[in-house]
């Protein structure tokens, strides 16, 4: 039984082949092949869940949006367009993003929450994190939340 989110991507990889869509099934193509990859890496070949192939679609698209940086550094802006471009596409089959309003206002619940339980200050940093994490939930990058955490005991 194939999950599916993995189907989907399957599915839109067979139809941007037949409409040509290079980007688009080539950014597909290696987004699956980092799937399967990963579904043999263990002791025995496994399916993986929905939320484990989100995992990886989410550090593909990190990959990407790295990558964009690099080369825009390095000033090769089509490498860089390029990339960015691959990062929509994979942009598309995860979580909407939170926005900084969004993640700024589920931070603060959790501050309050982390200082209910007496952790407070700079030092309440991973009570805090512990307690944000799970409602971000592959929302916000990690470290977007940790800056956020951050700003948001910095502040008291």
């Amino acid at each position: 039984m194939t999950t599916t989110l993995k189907s989907r991507l399957q599915d839109d990889l067979t139809a941007a082949i037949k409409t040509r869509d290079e980007l688009r099934s080539s950014t597909l193509r290696l987004t699956l092949t980092a799937i399967q990859k990963e579904e043999v890496a263990g002791e025995t070949a496994r399916e993986l869940s929905d939320a484990e192939v989100e995992k990886i679609i989410a550090r593909e698209a990190k990959k990407r949006r790295e990558a964009a940086d690099a080369f825009a550094q390095g000033g090769r802006a089509e490498q860089a367009e390029r990339e960015r471009a691959e990062g929509v596409v994979l942009a598309e089959y995860l979580p909407k993003q939170l926005t900084d309003e969004e993640l700024d206002a589920l931070v603060a619940e959790a501050v309050q929450e982390a200082a209910a339980g007496g952790a407070q200050g700079p030092r309440a940093m991973g009570a805090v994190m512990k307690i944000v994490n799970p409602k971000v939930a592959g929302r916000a990058e990690g470290g977007r939340v940790a800056a956020a955490v951050k700003r948001r005991l910095a502040a008291g």
